[in-house]
């Protein structure tokens, strides 16, 4: 992949499992949402595995340990080695790393999945900003119940010129009962109290996919993930190809008005999509088409879905075909008519009409 603006969704004659090495899975919502497994999930992994896909799991989310999640993964029915998992405290536990002299004390503002990657990098990770010594403060995802005080303890640090990381910034997190603030919203809490800017380790930045790339080797990797703004950003910045699922906070109209940095090489509904090759998106008398539909921009401001057959030659299957041909066949006609902007035509029929 390169970094010109993506026009349309790619094909794929291969199943995408083995066209790519490893699959670099995102967890929350790809994999699971709310500590429960996404439907087809579990199948669809453990088909790509022992077809010889490697996989590697690779977070945002800095809570848990690789141990943890690895253990999680396991109980879901996806087995899983601590090696596997990749996590943005580990990202971020290195960077700090290398500006830091070994041994330094480092103010954690967050749970035990910072703590284990600072130990692990030969830091020492401390509850107060009164630390004598204090090199640096870490922000990271601590859960629903992270104590509001904590916020004040990095702000005391951090005003007195120690410096600031986050493992990502990520403003919200998929659960259960719906969506819910991630550690993005919390880092905000604390840059409105001090007027500064962390240095940020998670996707899309370069130290995730640095960390990536170092803890799995993948050669050909395949991003898979649910956020246009890290997982598929991410993709991006490090010049790989990604899969998006629409399992998690990615709905189809953000996917319509993605910019070129969040413009995934594929979409899917779910992780089935990983054991599939991707049908061909072409031009198509003034739009495009991909299966049974065509979708086209125009002079009225909107992007509108036809039948193929609508211009006179066979092979439509209109409202019979796969609602996700008509979905990438309108991510095409968005994205062409955007170029290196934002689709700003109107999709709210045309996804009506998917059912999408």
């Amino acid at each position: 992949m390169t970094r010109q603006s993506r026009t349309s969704p790619a094909a794929s004659e291969q199943s995408l499992h083995q066209a790519y090495d490893t699959a670099l899975l995102d967890l929350d919502g790809v994999v699971y949402a709310g500590g429960e497994a996404i439907a087809y999930a579990v199948q669809s992994l453990a088909t790509a595995r022992a077809d010889g896909m490697h996989l590697a799991y690779v977070t945002n989310n800095a809570l848990r340990t690789p141990d943890a999640v690895a253990e999680h993964l396991g109980e879901l029915g996806i087995p899983t080695e601590p090696a596997e998992v990749i996590t943005s405290a580990q990202a971020v536990a290195r960077l700090i790393a290398e500006q830091v002299e070994p041994g330094s004390k480092v103010l954690v503002i967050g749970g035990e999945g910072l703590r284990v990657a600072l130990r692990e990098r030969g830091l020492v990770p401390v509850d107060s900003a009164e630390e004598e010594g204090l090199a640096a403060v870490v922000q990271g995802y601590g859960g629903p119940d992270l104590p509001w005080g904590r916020f004040a303890e990095a702000s005391y640090a951090i005003n007195r010129g120690v410096p600031w990381f986050a493992s990502n910034t990520d403003l919200t997190i998929p659960g259960a009962r719906g969506i819910a603030p991630g550690n993005g919203a919390a880092v905000e809490v604390v840059r409105i109290a001090t007027g500064a800017e962390p240095q940020v380790a998670g996707k899309p930045l370069p130290p995730m996919h640095r960390e990536t790339v170092l803890r799995t080797g993948a050669r050909r990797p395949l991003v898979v993930g649910d956020r246009l703004d890290t997982d598929i950003e991410g993709a991006f910045n490090g010049e790989v190809d990604s899969l998006l699922v629409l399992t998690g906070v990615t709905d189809a109209e953000q996917l319509l008005r993605a910019d070129p940095r969040h413009r995934p090489t594929y979409v899917d509904r779910d992780l089935r999509g990983l054991l599939a090759g991707q049908p061909e998106v072409e031009p198509y008398a003034e739009g495009f088409r991909c299966g049974g539909w065509t979708a086209v921009a125009t002079n009225g401001g909107a992007l509108e879905l036809r039948e193929a057959d609508e211009h006179g030659e066979g092979g439509g299957a209109g409202e019979s075909g796969d609602p996700l041909d008509g979905l990438r066949a309108l991510c095409a006609a968005a994205w062409t008519a955007a170029g290196d902007g934002v689709c700003t035509l109107d999709a709210a029929k045309a996804l009506a009409r998917l059912g999408l």
